[in-house]
């Protein structure tokens, strides 16, 4: 693994302008975009979320009920609404993250991400050469930028958002030197597994002083390193309250808000 230090741009630290890529001008911007986990595989879910008011969408491949064709299908018609797709992918493997990308995804999560060894082959896959070692063999994703495939390649590498989950006590430990690997552009909380990792599976509260401590660490060397800290929150009063110290936040995702919301209705007719 190289050092630390890039002469390549990344969406960081990107000129490229794509109005289509929304997500990522407005985290760019100081805008703190609002996204949302898509687990339920359905261009019309897809499209229902999408007309929300959000500003990205998590198409969760890693725990949601999502087959590649449903991703496919997901993406374009998120996009096509003007918010940004970004596919959680199952984990680090290559062929995982060339297919996610693909689909002509704005960006790429991947999970549990241990050290920096795993965040530089992230890095690696989500590049096309010299940066990294991703493959050109399909037109899907520059069709999703708008763009034709010589524009795509040019400028993919430094508009595709990267983004690590650190979720897990190994990458607490590591995370000074995971937020240091050049190519990664937004270090995302995944709080109840973090919670589960440091503390066992108990009902986390979140005011657990271990966790409150692991979440600090990561912020303060996400902002050391120059990359954006984003993570999952529950609902909108949490997500406001958080933007004192997050560039971008997930709240919940599709699942959950349609049961809440039916718990909640369904509690008052019964009253």
């Amino acid at each position: 693994m190289p050092s630390a230090k890039s002469d390549y741009p990344t969406a960081l630290t990107t000129k490229i302008q794509n109005p289509r890529l929304r997500l990522l001008n407005m985290i760019k911007a100081g805008e703190y975009p609002l996204m949302t986990f898509l687990a339920i595989p359905s261009v019309r879910m897809a499209q229902v979320v999408a007309l929300s008011g959000l500003d990205g969408i998590i198409i969760d491949c890693e725990h949601g009920n999502i087959s590649d064709d449903s991703m496919h299908n997901s993406v374009a018609a998120i996009a096509a609404l003007g918010v940004s797709p970004i596919i959680r992918v199952r984990g680090p493997a290559h062929d995982i993250i060339k297919r996610a990308l693909d689909t002509g995804a704005h960006g790429i999560m991947v999970p549990q991400v241990n050290n920096a060894e795993e965040a530089w082959q992230v890095v690696q896959s989500s590049k096309f050469p010299p940066q990294g070692v991703r493959g050109q063999g399909s037109a899907f994703p520059a069709i999703a930028h708008g763009l034709g495939t010589p524009d795509y390649m040019r400028s993919a590498d430094q508009t595709i958002l990267t983004m690590v989950q650190i979720e897990t006590r190994a990458g607490v430990e590591n995370v000074e030197e995971i937020c240091a690997v050049p190519g990664v552009d937004v270090v995302f909380i995944g709080p109840n597994d973090l919670a589960q990792s440091l503390l066992g599976y108990v009902p986390a509260r979140g005011d657990e002083p271990e966790f409150v401590q692991a979440v600090e660490n990561i912020v303060s060397a996400a902002r050391r390193h120059g990359k954006w800290a984003g993570r999952m929150v529950n609902n909108g009063s949490v997500a406001k309250e958080a933007r004192k110290n997050y560039d971008t936040v997930a709240i919940t995702g599709d699942t959950k808000a349609i049961q809440n919301w039916y718990i909640a209705e369904l509690e008052l007719a019964r009253s």
